[in-house]
């Protein structure tokens, strides 16, 4: 834990899977003196009180800004144009802002107009997650050796920028700095089109004539399990990553599409070589994940809080 916390007071807005566990890490770690929360619903709010992890939990998401160093949106990315207007007069001089989005382009393009000058705008993305949502499913373990990308905007603040990376650094994440037009195409490949695919393979199995749900249900084979695991992601933060990210994501759903029909092909003609070919030159990515630690050769099944206990203790 850090002697003198880093940031006086975080507000998060939002208190989801991300918004919780960066709650509780920051608490575990002491990387602010005093966590304020706010959430759009009553019960959610309710929840949050209850279990005692921040410091105040706030109607107003204006009212939970007021004398924050550091704020974070931790919502849907359609969502944080409209948050970035109703916080933007109440901001501090010198406040961090940042959010925790899979999109950053159109992110930046939706808050940085309504946000005042002398204030540090500085989008974040920690690749890291369940398939779980709401106030209960965080824990402050989620972000340890998983990556978080800054994509400051041209001008950020170095310090302001660095301050950030250290903060993120102290929840246990390495952090990567990055254009937020090369974030998104990065992503597009490496985890929306993942999604899409999860979304439409689980749709298709739901929908099909000749075998029924419960079959679907009883003998789901290890990669559909995965499959459902990731289609069980939260479906409005999905919907708003493929609205805010469309361009990219075609243009990566294009070239799968062009491999598929190679695939098809080779199927159809019998050639096995080639499929021998594809699998094998494909196989050496899922090696070389796990090979610089970003997943174990075991399936974690979402990450199981135990081992990640154990990892933060090594």
């Amino acid at each position: 834990m850090i002697a003198t916390p880093p940031f006086k007071r975080l507000a998060l807005i939002g208190f989801g899977l991300i918004g919780g566990s960066i709650a509780r890490g920051a608490r575990a770690q002491g990387l602010a003196a005093e966590i304020v929360a706010t959430a759009r619903s009553a019960q959610t709010r309710a929840r949050v009180a209850e279990l005692g992890i921040v410091d105040m939990v706030l109607e107003s998401n204006a009212e939970a800004v007021q004398g924050a160093d550091l704020v974070i949106l931790c919502i849907p990315v359609g969502a944080c144009g409209e948050v970035a207007k109703e916080i933007g007069p109440h901001l501090s001089p010198g406040a961090i802002v940042s959010d925790v989005g899979s999109v950053k382009a159109a992110v930046v393009r939706a808050m940085a107009e309504h946000l005042p000058e002398g204030v540090h705008f500085i989008p974040a993305h920690p690749v890291a997650g369940t398939e779980n949502s709401g106030p209960d499913s965080g824990f402050a373990e989620l972000f340890i050796n998983r990556w978080c990308i800054l994509t400051p905007p041209e001008g950020a603040d170095p310090k302001a920028v660095d301050k950030l990376a250290a903060f993120w650094s102290g929840l246990g994440a390495n952090v990567e700095v990055m254009a937020a037009e090369h974030h998104d195409l990065v992503l597009a490949v490496t985890s929306h089109l993942p999604h899409l695919i999860a979304y439409t393979i689980v749709g298709t199995a739901e929908e099909l004539e000749g075998v029924t749900r419960s079959e679907v249900l009883k003998f789901s084979a290890g990669g559909f399990r995965d499959f459902t695991r990731i289609a069980a992601s939260d479906p409005t933060m999905w919907r708003d990553v493929f609205l805010n990210n469309k361009d990219a994501v075609l243009e990566m759903l294009g070239e799968f599409q062009e491999d598929l029909s190679k695939l098809t092909r080779a199927i159809r003609r019998g050639d096995g070589d080639a499929l021998y070919e594809h699998f094998a030159r494909t196989r050496t990515i899922r090696r070389g994940i796990v090979d610089i630690g970003q997943d174990e050769a075991l399936p974690d099944f979402g990450r199981p809080k135990a081992a990640l206990a154990k990892k933060a203790a090594e």
